[in-house]
């Protein structure tokens, strides 16, 4: 089957911005040598743990640095910018990239309030309707008329080029229906809340419009991973992922941990409770048992691609987990 990687650029404790983007780099060219379908970065705001704020910039600096994998964003937060500077930083990736470029849309903002306010320039953060501002980007890219008035008179430059495939990301059965409405991919977080349906997959095909942008419905799902040869090295590794989630759910935003110091960490039994209550985000063990379960559930859901987060301590770890699931999917 089809897999791809989501970097979020992790800053693990006692590493660098420069060596995070460094080793997002380093994964990049692994995924392209193994055959992984496509990279998409995230776009975070306002935190020390992750380096991916202009996941569009880290993007184009990594079709540069590859020869085939698909890049883009995964996704680039829409409401803090111009529909129509969007549409063309988009444009510019895909005619430097042809045939390899992403535009993957978030409703999210990618930031607490200071960071939406400041990307606003101290203004009130845009709050209106993302699907609305959605299908003006997607009309400018494909240099039609978006039926508002202050859009009439420009066009989204570089013009006549091959554009992006364009996808949505979502985690609920409104954004599969936009998503097919619209035409594009849907790309659904299971890694987030874990409630990965068939219904909502199947409320995506049935709305789905052929596009531009799409001709054929697909789908991918997006799962936190951690995979080593053996079922308990995953796990032990696994633990500085947990441990930060478990942090970020009571608002503390933590470098990754060393996987010596999480398995260390003191833990309430609330904390274990917790600990156990979030397994379903994570798909921890070996590549075998990893890949087994990936393919039962694309089985049963009916997804057509996996994207992997493998966000552990020390860039040899993250390179072992994706190389050894690549090894049991990629045939």
């Amino acid at each position: 089957m089809k897999i791809s990687i989501l970097d979020q650029v992790p800053i693990s404790k006692g590493m660098t911005s420069t060596e995070a983007l460094s080793n997002s780099v380093k994964i990049a060219q692994l995924g392209d040598q193994l055959g992984y379908e496509r990279m998409w970065f995230a776009e975070h705001h306002n935190t020390t743990t992750l380096a991916s704020s202009a996941p569009e910039v880290t993007a184009a600096y990594i079709a540069a640095k590859t020869e085939r994998i698909r890049v883009g964003t995964g996704g680039i937060m829409m409401m803090h910018y111009s529909p129509f500077k969007v549409a063309e930083v988009f444009k510019t990736l895909s005619a430097l990239a042809p045939g390899r470029v992403d535009f993957g849309a978030g409703r999210a903002p990618g930031g607490d309030m200071p960071a939406m306010t400041a990307l606003a320039s101290g203004r009130r953060p845009d709050l209106t309707e993302q699907y609305d501002k959605l299908d003006v980007i997607l009309r400018l890219m494909n240099e039609q008329r978006t039926g508002e008035a202050v859009y009439d008179n420009v066009v989204a430059t570089p013009f006549k080029v091959q554009l992006p495939e364009a996808w949505l990301l979502g985690s609920s059965g409104q954004s599969a229906r936009q998503a097919g409405a619209a035409g594009l991919g849907y790309s659904f977080a299971q890694f987030f809340n874990g409630q990965m349906s068939k219904s909502i997959f199947d409320a995506y095909r049935s709305s789905f419009q052929p596009s531009y942008y799409m001709e054929k419905p697909k789908i991918i799902t997006t799962y936190a991973v951690s995979v080593a040869a053996t079922a308990d090295e995953a796990e032990y590794y696994s633990m500085p992922m947990q441990i930060s989630r478990l942090n970020l759910m009571r608002g503390k935003l933590l470098n990754v941990m060393s996987p010596e110091e999480a398995n260390d960490y003191p833990l309430t039994e609330m904390d274990k409770m917790l600990l156990e209550q979030n397994r379903h985000l994570m798909l921890i063990g070996s590549a075998e048992d990893v890949a087994t379960q990936i393919l039962e559930e694309q089985a049963e859901y009916g997804f057509d691609e996996a994207m992997i987060n493998s966000n552990l301590y020390s860039i040899e770890q993250r390179i072992n987990s994706y190389t050894l699931l690549a090894k049991q999917l990629i045939k």
